[in-house]
């Protein structure tokens, strides 16, 4: 239905209207699939460090500074 509608409506533009409608729909997909890699990083790091709150602390700050 929506699908529709929108076609009906962009049917009724001028060629260059109908350009800038493409253009603004291009940048759209381009935004969710970057929204969608976004999340599919941040879901991959917070599984792969799922547990790692319970594991012992193995070193400390002090472990890993460099003295001169």
């Amino acid at each position: 239905m929506l699908d529709e509608m929108i076609y009906r409506y962009a049917q009724k533009l001028p060629y260059s209207l109908k350009k800038e409608v493409l253009d603004f729909v291009q940048y759209l997909l381009m935004k969710a699939e970057q929204q969608e890699e976004q999340d599919w990083s941040w879901f991959s790091l917070s599984s792969a460090m799922r547990g790692m709150e319970e594991e012992p602390v193995l070193y400390t700050v002090e472990d890993i500074k460099v003295k001169f």
